[in-house]
């Protein structure tokens, strides 16, 4: 098992490009199951979940040629479903994503659960009623049977605004006869960027970053090029890596038009940067200090649908709270285990009251110090890293591989901005 050993204390300093956005790159990954010609993917991180996709499609028949270590040409000339690996579909959450364009291109498929991620139970339903709407019929019985005779248009209301769903159900409508709307719909950059991808290759999707899409459906997608967008959850942990060790940080190609809401609510935070073309410049001397409601009243920072501020951040948000001065809580009520780290902050002299599994407060600034930890998940396991770097004292975090499953060679980026960090 990988694990990381950090000194921490020591400002950041410098310039950093961030990794593609793996939550593009996975149904962007996905989608190119919907035509027979090749494309050609640039800007592809390289981390754990995207290799388990690239497998995952490979052994389904899809051909993958790895041009550069960022690009790959992929070719799904002939797919076979019944030979989709179990172990792997189990090893992601991103392996649900194979239903929409596998059930559009082949008609039928068997999927086991997904895995990924332990932060509470996170439903599927969505995507089945979606599915179940275009014409799909589905069972299940320890694995999810799809089957459908020719997927038609509809008008969709989902019943969450899932992210994956709206992905699963743009998929499949992109081959439906007739007209698909998805009302409800997820409107993130990566939601936005996987429908750019699919025009680009000849479908018909339109009101792009509303919440109500509407899709004419196409014979046929053709091959084509396409470039992945930045990770802007890996910006964010930069800026929050700077802000927390008094560093000072430039951000290339951070892509900062996606990032009001987290603008904003890090200025309550007490954090703040400027906007250099696609640039980000965070400075080290920071407020870092919370921004209390009018009447002086306990601000409160929660996570809603994009654009308002998203799940993945409320870790790194909280972890910046321990060093602002001040009080605040956080309530995140889509996942009942994303606070699951808090016990580890603690441990490292945090002053965070977690109340439920849903809300903590936190009260700042307070001196962390080194400590023995693994991350539950990526979000967290980011976090936690994010902790060490201001910690006084040594800090290990055994289970490295669990970032590296969304982060792309941090504690190299980390270190050429000046921590102390070395994996063993």
């Amino acid at each position: 098992m990988d694990k990381l050993i950090i000194e921490g204390g020591y400002p950041l300093h410098g310039e950093v490009t961030p990794s593609g956005n793996k939550n593009s790159a996975l149904p962007i990954l996905s989608a190119c199951l919907l035509t027979d010609e090749p494309v050609i993917l640039h800007n592809i991180p390289d981390i754990l979940d995207v290799r388990t996709m690239r497998a995952l499609l490979e052994s389904i028949g899809v051909s993958i040629q790895a041009i550069d270590i960022h690009t790959w040409r992929v070719h799904a000339k002939r797919i076979k479903p019944s030979d989709l690996n179990p172990k792997l579909c189990q090893d992601i959450r991103a392996s649900i994503l194979l239903a929409g364009p596998m059930i559009a291109r082949c008609g039928n498929l068997e999927l086991p659960p997904p895995g990924g991620d332990v932060i509470g139970r996170r439903r599927i339903d969505t995507h089945i009623l979606a599915l179940e709407a275009l014409g799909v019929e589905v069972n299940y019985d320890r694995i999810y049977n799809f089957k459908v005779q020719n997927l038609t248009g509809a008008n969709i209301l989902l019943d969450e605004a899932s992210v994956t769903a709206t992905e699963n159900t743009i998929m499949a409508s992109v081959l439906a006869e007739g007209q698909t709307i998805i009302r409800n719909a997820a409107s993130e950059p990566h939601v936005q960027e996987l429908c750019h991808f699919m025009n680009s290759l000849g479908a018909k999707i339109g009101n792009i970053g509303s919440n109500t899409l509407e899709i004419h459906g196409v014979k046929s997608l053709h091959g084509g090029e396409f470039t992945i967008g930045p990770d802007y959850l890996e910006v964010v942990s930069f800026l929050g890596a700077a802000a927390i060790t008094k560093g000072s940080i430039n951000i290339k190609k951070a892509e900062p038009k996606y990032l009001d809401m987290v603008q904003l609510v890090f200025h309550r935070l007490g954090v703040d940067w400027v906007v250099d073309g696609d640039d980000i410049i965070i400075a080290s001397e920071q407020r870092m200090c919370i921004q209390p409601d009018l009447g002086d009243a306990i601000p409160e920072i929660s996570v809603m649908p994009w654009p308002a501020f998203p799940t993945d951040l409320m870790s790194i948000a909280i972890v910046i709270a321990t060093q602002s001065k001040g009080t605040v809580l956080f309530h995140d009520w889509m996942y009942p285990s994303r606070m699951f780290f808090i016990d580890k902050l603690v441990s490292m002299g945090a002053h965070v009251i977690l109340c439920d599994p849903h809300r903590c407060i936190v009260q700042g600034p307070t001196i962390l110090y080194g400590e023995q930890m693994e991350g539950p998940d990526i979000r967290a396991g980011m976090a936690l890293l994010l902790a060490t770097l201001t910690a006084k004292g040594e800090s290990t975090i055994r289970n490295a591989r669990q970032i590296d499953r969304g982060y792309e060679r941090i504690d190299e980026k980390l270190a050429r901005l000046g921590a102390n960090i070395k994996r063993f």
